[in-house]
This record gives structure tokens, C-alpha cells and sequence, in this order.
């Protein structure tokens, strides 16, 4: 059996191309240009590139983006105070603030702070309520990205047994909400496992499709695994390499060596989930400039 590699990069630039044409049309028809605002509090250099790299991807598509970079000592009320000036700015359509905060800056308050109707990134509990209850609004990035992946290759959940290994709001709940509804691309039987998981190996072993985003490197063995399983890699590690000029590589939360031998198709990192984020970013604020939220 060969194993098929989700090609992320493949399916982000097909998105953006249709992306580009959409924008190039609205912009034409409705002369209205798609908005994006990025807030970036502190000097996490990951942070940053994730900030320039959305940016960038603005560019691309013909969006307007603008960037604040504020010192990490700014004060919650500033930074609530920025967010209300984009809420109330015609021609910004999306807002995202880039986590994690500065320690006395409120994520909760942040987010809430957010119009539900710009909030792109899918973190205001109306549109997660939304989302619980099947109804039109912001899907997070990442989960959206991971249906659009299973799309593109043709793997439907339906009727399926998955697996989601991780219970953060930003993957692991968004993603159980979206797998479970009785929806196209949708209505499997999802099992959420975390790190209060007794025997997983009973869970994984018995999932078609299993979604790890649990934030430890290389933990998914094949040993977790049926054969011909189909394995989506969330995680995202650093993991020392001296090989490497940088002293490191990137690694998923799958061993995936280990793991290829056994799977119907599996995603790589970097090159799989990763490049969806952005991609599904982007899709969320047009659909934001296009008033396909309400």
C-alpha cells in the first residue's frame, strides 16, 4: 500500500487562488477591498514572523492589511481600546491578535472584545455557540483548514470513526463541533481524547481517521494506529537537530517515520496542516468583506 502525503501547500495556494479571483471581483463589482488588522503585543519572535507571514499573504491576494506592534508592557486598556476603534472601522473587516499576551493583558477579554461579525480567527464565544449549533459564523482556522484538507483528497468523515487527540479551544473543541454535525463532510463519530486519557491505544486503534493536537512532539506512534489509518498532524515542535544550521528541525506530534509504513494518508510538517491556517485566515475575512457572516 502507498501511502498518500496531504500535500498542505497544495491545497493552500488553491484556496488563495480562488481567493484572488473572488477578491479581484469584489473589488471590481463592490469596490470594496477585504481588510485585515493585526495587533502584536511584545517581541515573541514567532509571534512575528506568523504576523508578517499573514501579512504577507494580504499582499498577495490584493487585501488591505495593516500592522501595530505595541511594546510588551502596553496596558489592557490600550490594547481594548485599539480593538474598539477596528470594530468601528468600515474598512477593516477582520481582527486578529496574535497569542499569547503579555501576562497582564486578559486573552478572554481580548477576545470578547472582538465584533463577533470581524473576529476571523473564530474565538468569540458567539461564534463558537454558532458553531456548536451548526449555525453561519467564523470557524477557527486550523479545524477549518483540516476539512478543506480532507476535501481536496476526497476523505470523507462521514460515517467514520475519528479521533481527536487534544481539547484546546483553538483545534481539539472547534474540531469535534465541526466533525459531529449532520452536514456534508461532517457527521462522524468523533471521540475527543486528552492527556486525563486512560489506555489510548484502545481509542486511536479502532479511528479511521486520527486528528493529533496534543503539543508533544513525535508522541503518535504506529503502534496508536489500525492499518490504513488516516493521520492529520496538528503539532507544530522544535526539537534539537545539529545537523541543521538553525540547531533544530521541525516535528509534528506524529512519528512520522514511524508511522507512514501504516497509513492510507498522512500529513507531513512542516507542509501540511500549517499552511491551511493562513490560508482559511484569509478565506474567513473575505467571507467577513463579502457579508457572508451574519
Amino acid at each position: 500500500m502507498e501511502t498518500l502525503i496531504l500535500d498542505g501547500k497544495l491545497v493552500a495556494q488553491a484556496i488563495k487562488n480562488e481567493l484572488k479571483e473572488k477578491t479581484f471581483i469584489l473589488k471590481r463589482d463592490k469596490t470594496i477591498t477585504p481588510g485585515l488588522a493585526l495587533l502584536l503585543v511584545g517581541d515573541n519572535p514567532a509571534s512575528k514572523v506568523y504576523v508578517n507571514s499573514k501579512a504577507k499573504s494580504c499582499e498577495e491576494l490584493g487585501f488591505m492589511s495593516i500592522i501595530f506592534e505595541l511594546p510588551a508592557n502596553t496596558s489592557e486598556e490600550k490594547v481594548l481600546k485599539i480593538i474598539d476603534e477596528w470594530n468601528n472601522n468600515p474598512l477593516i473587516h477582520g481582527i486578529l491578535v496574535q497569542l499569547p499576551l503579555p501576562k497582564q493583558i486578559s486573552e478572554n477579554k481580548v477576545i470578547e472584545a472582538i465584533s463577533p461579525l470581524k473576529d476571523v480567527d473564530g474565538f468569540h464565544p458567539i461564534n463558537v455557540g454558532k458553531l456548536v449549533l451548526g449555525l453561519n459564523g467564523f470557524v477557527p482556522c486550523t479545524p477549518a483548514g483540516i476539512i478543506e484538507i480532507m476535501k481536496f483528497y476526497n476523505i470523507n468523515p462521514s460515517k467514520k470513526n475519528v479521533v481527536v487527540i487534544g481539547r484546546s479551544n483553538i483545534v481539539g473543541k472547534p474540531m469535534l463541533n465541526l466533525l459531529y454535525q449532520k452536514k456534508e463532510w461532517s457527521n462522524a463519530t468523533v471521540t475527543i481524547c486528552h492527556t486525563g486519557t486512560e489506555n489510548l491505544h484502545y481509542y486511536t486503534q479502532n479511528a479511521d481517521i486520527v486528528i493529533a493536537a496534543m503539543g508533544y512532539p513525535q508522541f503518535l506512534k504506529s503502534e496508536h494506529l489500525k492499518e490504513g489509518a488516516v493521520v492529520i498532524d496538528v503539532g507544530i515542535n522544535r526539537i534539537e537537530d545539529n545537523s541543521k544550521k538553525s540547531g533544530y528541525r521541525l516535528v509534528g506530534d506524529v512519528d512520522y517515520d514511524d508511522c507512514l509504513p501504516k497509513c492510507s494518508a498522512i500529513t507531513p510538517v512542516p507542509g501540511g496542516v500549517g499552511p491551511l491556517t493562513i490560508a482559511m485566515l484569509m478565506s474567513n475575512t473575505f467571507k467577513s468583506a463579502n457579508s457572508e457572516i451574519n
